[in-house]
């Protein structure tokens, strides 16, 4: 019931500014007055913060922002518990961070520590698709896909459906304590906390096996750091979503600063056409539009702005992208009957075409769309190359750091090695070996087996773990052609997968 006094008071509000007087000034609404941050008055160093009541609003960009959230939240929350098998006594979460078995996992795709650059790869690429659609759209990743905007929403949707709409919550801050006021302030904190705590137990679900992570958190049997980081994203949910908010956008965050050497005039992005709703006045019932603009200075768009800016004063740096003012103002244009989109998607090139009368040309493929569409393309194909390409195993091989070389008793020079074979699979495997690049008269052994020819050598890798051998390399000195000969080491699993490492063999000069 309350929310539908709020729907009734809105229109008979927007109604009474169309009705008005010519020259009254539009108050916003529900009788309170509807300032933007830039006519706040600012001290000269420093700007208190003028607290900002985003009036909800119906749209086609609403809607967007709608299926966004949902679709966002969904994933957050349920995708810790998508399960995926491989095999036996190996996790079965579609998407972890294994920190006690050192490697991730993303459905079938496995990274170990040595192949941290596949996640340096996707942040590259995460880059270069923010820089594109920047580019295109504006900050059109600020306006529906960013955590602070998702989470925000959220929490602005609870302080809706508890405290009321825009006027209801004005009136519930000036409104002096009560019974009344501190039940709904109560229940509106406790739904904050809920969702933060679900926020940050959400979190820590990625970093191990949800189910047997979320019974120890409640049974008391998780490690102090799961209590420790779910408090503390659980307190950074609540700060930054329900206080914070728009401070974050303006101050903490880096991007509005970036985003200007992205943006040239074909990029599109939430504009006032200024052309059109220039010179602004209040309309008065049956009164017609020539001589004057379209815009009837309601200022609904600033009702609606989740940073309080008024869009009409161009594009500025807390300008999310969001397009809520565009869903205010068609919702405005219809009830006066004028066209919609007097604040819309534009470039700052179609907003110079129209203004002159020419028709709008929307350049979607320009330098430097190609040069992002390039750079996603290179990137995503070495990456691809790569995880395709990638050995299921990693030797590694370190020579004894005792002495260079050791002269046997028959005169055969003996060099010593620490080889490493990491198998990354999860069965055990016996590798084939060989060292490429010695003479044929080489021997060599592991120690505890008798010497042999290298080729002849089958070393094992236990599953997910890592094979230390101690191997002894001895040759003829005869055979000897070089003080250092370089040579090749190479495993060869069952699967017919070859590894290989270069090294040297040290012996006295010919």
């Amino acid at each position: 019931m309350g929310h539908a006094l709020e729907e009734l008071a809105k229109k008979a509000e927007i109604d009474r500014v169309i009705g008005g007087e010519a020259g009254q000034a539009a108050p916003g609404v529900a009788k309170e007055p509807v300032a933007s941050r830039s006519e706040q008055k600012a001290s000269p160093l420093y700007q208190g913060r003028v607290q900002v009541y985003p009036r909800d609003v119906k749209g086609i960009y609403r809607r967007v922002k709608w299926v966004a959230l949902v679709v966002l939240l969904a994933i957050y929350w349920l995708l810790p518990w998508v399960r995926w098998d491989r095999g036996a006594a190996v996790p079965d979460q579609a998407v972890m961070i294994d920190m006690a078995g050192r490697r991730a996992y993303f459905f079938w795709i496995e990274i170990w520590p040595q192949e941290v650059y596949f996640l340096t790869g996707v942040l590259i690429l995460a880059s270069f698709g923010l820089f594109l659609a920047t580019s295109l759209f504006g900050r059109v990743w600020c306006g529906f896909a960013c955590p602070q905007t998702v989470w925000t929403d959220l929490y602005l949707w609870v302080e809706r459906r508890i405290e009321g709409d825009r006027a209801a919550r004005i009136r519930l801050d000036k409104a002096p304590w009560s019974a009344a006021k501190a039940k709904k302030r109560a229940a509106k904190h406790a739904v904050w906390l809920l969702i933060a705590m679900a926020t940050g137990g959400a979190w820590i679900l990625y970093f191990g096996n949800a189910p047997d992570m979320l019974v120890g958190f409640f049974t008391g049997e998780a490690s102090a750091t799961i209590y420790f980081f779910v408090g503390l994203f659980t307190f950074t949910t609540y700060l930054l979503a329900g206080f914070a908010r728009e401070q974050v956008c303006t101050y903490m965050c880096p991007w509005p600063r970036i985003q200007g050497a992205l943006f040239d005039e074909d990029t599109l992005a939430v504009t006032y056409e200024g052309w059109r709703g220039e010179p602004r006045a209040p309309a008065k019932k049956g009164e017609r539009f020539e001589g004057r603009g379209d815009c009837i200075d309601c200022k609904q768009c600033v009702a609606v702005c989740p940073t309080g800016i008024d869009i009409r004063d161009g594009l500025q740096l807390e300008c999310i992208g969001c397009a809520l003012c565009v869903d205010a103002c068609n919702d405005v244009m219809d009830r006066i009957g004028r066209p919609r989109h007097l604040i819309t998607y534009d470039s700052a090139r179609n907003t110079a075409l129209r203004a002159e009368g020419k028709a709008p040309r929307y350049r979607v493929f320009r330098p430097r769309t190609f040069i992002y569409v390039a750079l996603l393309l290179v990137v995503s194909g070495l990456m691809t190359y790569g995880l395709a390409n990638r050995s299921t195993a990693h030797l590694s091989i370190e020579r004894d750091r005792s002495g260079l070389y050791v002269t046997l008793a028959d005169g055969s020079i003996r060099n010593t090695y620490e080889v490493r074979i990491h198998n990354k699979t999860h069965v055990d495997q016996l590798y084939a070996f060989d060292i490429v690049g010695l003479p044929d008269s080489a021997v060599g052994w592991v120690l505890g087996r008798e010497p042999g020819p290298i080729n002849e050598l089958r070393l094992l890798g236990a599953a997910d773990g890592v094979a230390s051998y101690m191997l002894f390399v001895a040759v003829p000195r005869d055979d000897l052609e070089t003080a250092a000969l370089e040579v090749t080491f190479q495993v060869t699993s069952e699967a017919g997968d070859v590894t290989t490492q270069r090294s040297v063999f040290r012996g006295p000069q010919p």
